[in-house]
């Protein structure tokens, strides 16, 4: 009897294990970030100057390279970016012309949000936002830590990391 009784309680606190877990889902999302990246790429040709701008905005100059580039966007606009090695490409003929491969001769990055949302009357629109400026040594190494306005709805966020004038040195991606 008390063998019986053994199997059965078992069996209830097994039953109860699995019906309640269940009910929680394993692939919930994390809505505490809108986005959240450990890749960036450097801006290549032909995505230099205004002519092929991603969402308005146009790409720097001469080619750039990143050898790291991660970050995080919450929902409520904290942008948190930390890039190192955000120079220019010493590969490309142009840079190595003028003699500045591998450096960054740009004293302050800041970061823009890119996101497609919609207007007043619920048309598809693209919304740029921009942080303050951040500093940035010669070896392309910047923390920018700020907070922006953010659309509602913020869809597809791309974020770039760009001169004080808005020209993308690296974005999202890879």
């Amino acid at each position: 009897m008390k063998r019986s009784f053994l199997v059965v309680l078992v069996a209830i606190l097994a039953l109860s294990l699995f019906s309640s877990s269940g009910a929680v889902s394993s692939a919930s999302a994390d809505e505490s970030k809108l986005l959240e990246f450990n890749t960036m790429i450097g801006v290549p040709r032909p995505y230099t100057g205004a002519g092929n701008a991603i969402r308005g905005v146009p790409g720097g100059g001469l080619p750039w390279v990143i050898a790291f580039g991660k970050g995080k966007v919450s929902p409520e606009g904290r942008v948190d970016v930390k890039v190192k090695g955000l120079v220019f490409d010493p590969n490309d003929p142009a840079v190595i012309e003028r003699g500045i491969g591998g450096t960054n001769t740009v004293p302050n990055f800041k970061a823009i949000v890119s996101c497609l949302s919609k207007d007043a009357d619920g048309n598809p629109v693209t919304v740029n936002v921009s942080t303050g400026l951040f500093p940035a040594d010669a070896e392309g190494n910047a923390h920018i830590k700020d907070m922006v306005a953010l659309p509602s709805p913020c869809i597809a966020p791309i974020l770039f990391v760009t001169s004080p004038s808005g020209a993308w040195f690296a974005a999202t991606g890879f």
